[in-house]
């Protein structure tokens, strides 16, 4: 039987509440009441040949009709006699339709944010309108989420960390963790010239709105004994803002850059040479340190798909980068050690050498089985050390 069920009513009516209609008149938009639902009925051939089943179906239809109005029409059959069916089916009111689907209490608690808003941030309903079950999601932040919104409209640009807000009842974590929807509502409640268009996304939230960012930070550890960064005799493990890194007067002629901690602090002792802890894609924290331009750099990453995209985006900022340890040698002698990519990257890699965009086409295509990578990590110590050795006479390291 396809005829229009108590459920296909119901799922017509949710629709409507998916879509914000039924929220709607909360925020002056215009009502969707009396409104007719869609109706698939028998005709007259079912009505004589499954007559059982069309009293089923309208008994059905009159069971769950406490939330809707329907319409009938007589059917004269000339072996049945006159019979009425269901014509038509109405929701009348905004009320049965919200009682139909079990979401009044959401509805009482909409209009109280309405309300709330109204009285504190008028300029917000617009918002409210246009998303209004985002609003009903946030009902349980929503005080705190308004505290902050009038807070900024009367210190646009505050020039403060994100965490220096001092609200009642409001945590520090709570602004960043709702940096998504505080934007979107900073756009509409403040000045456009409070808001510097370059900063965008998460990324740039406290850009946009003239929030104080944390400076980033470069680790490095100075490899050769004879060079000291600081005047101590502890291993040169050192993190600088990078303020501070773009002005180092370091006399290594070799950088090395790992994405891995572990690899990082075992890294061996080598003259005039130091290593960077990497961070992944982005290397923003490195891009001022124009020193770094003028000695050679090795970049050690996995052996993945990932691992050579952000080799390539490293060569944006540092073209003369060669890669380390990420050559076809490195990857057939730890077969045993492969693991799986999860979502490997397919896109054309300008900057990469011949080999090494012959390694990537490889793993891309999956040449030696599905989406295989060797994390920097599984590679053995001994294999590093070998390395280093046939790396050194190259770079004229006697």
């Amino acid at each position: 039987m396809t005829w229009t069920t108590p459920a296909d009513l119901k799922s017509q009516v949710q629709r409507l509440w998916d879509r914000g209609l039924l929220l709607a008149p909360f925020t002056g938009g215009a009502p969707v009441f009396p409104r007719r639902l869609r109706l698939k009925g028998p005709d007259s051939r079912a009505l004589s040949e499954r007559f059982a089943e069309v009293r089923e179906w309208i008994a059905r239809l009159s069971g769950a009709a406490g939330h809707y109005r329907m319409e009938w029409r007589r059917v004269n059959h000339r072996i049945l006699g006159a019979n009425e069916i269901p014509s038509e089916i109405w929701i009348d009111t905004l009320a049965d339709a919200l009682g139909f689907i079990g979401r009044r209490r959401d509805a009482e608690r909409f209009a109280a944010l309405v309300e709330m808003t109204r009285s504190r941030l008028p300029e917000m309903i617009p918002w409210m309108a246009k998303r209004p079950l985002r609003a009903l999601g946030l009902a349980h932040d929503w005080p705190q989420l308004l505290e902050i919104a009038d807070w900024m409209k009367n210190h646009p640009r505050p020039a403060v960390y994100l965490r220096q807000i001092d609200l009642s009842g409001v945590h520090t974590k709570f602004i960043e963790g709702h940096r998504g929807v505080l934007a979107e509502w900073f756009d509409l409640i403040l000045p456009p010239e409070a808001i510097d268009d370059a900063g965008t996304g998460i990324g740039g939230f406290c850009r946009r709105y003239g929030f104080r960012e944390k400076p980033l930070q470069v680790r490095f550890r100075v490899l050769d004994p004879e060079m000291k960064v600081l005047p101590v005799e502890s291993d040169q493990d050192i993190t600088l803002t990078q303020a501070a890194f773009s002005q180092l007067e370091s006399p290594v002629s070799t950088v090395f850059i790992t994405e891995n901690e572990i690899n990082f602090l075992a890294f061996p002792n080598l003259p005039d040479a130091m290593v960077i802890f990497g961070a992944g894609y982005g290397f923003d924290h490195l891009a001022p340190a124009a020193w770094m331009r003028e000695k050679k750099i090795h970049y050690w990453g996995d052996i993945d798909t990932h691992g050579f995209a952000i080799l390539d985006e490293l060569r944006g900022g540092f073209p003369h980068a060669a890669s380390f340890l990420m050559d076809r040698r490195t990857l057939l002698a730890h077969r045993p050690f492969w693991g799986i990519e999860a979502r490997p990257e397919t896109k054309h890699l300008l900057r990469l050498n011949a080999e090494e965009s012959a390694l990537y086409d490889q793993l891309r295509r999956n040449h030696w089985g599905d989406r295989i990578r060797l994390e920097q990590e599984r590679i053995g110590f001994d294999f590093l050390l070998d390395a280093l050795k046939r790396w050194r006479p190259v770079n004229g390291q006697a």
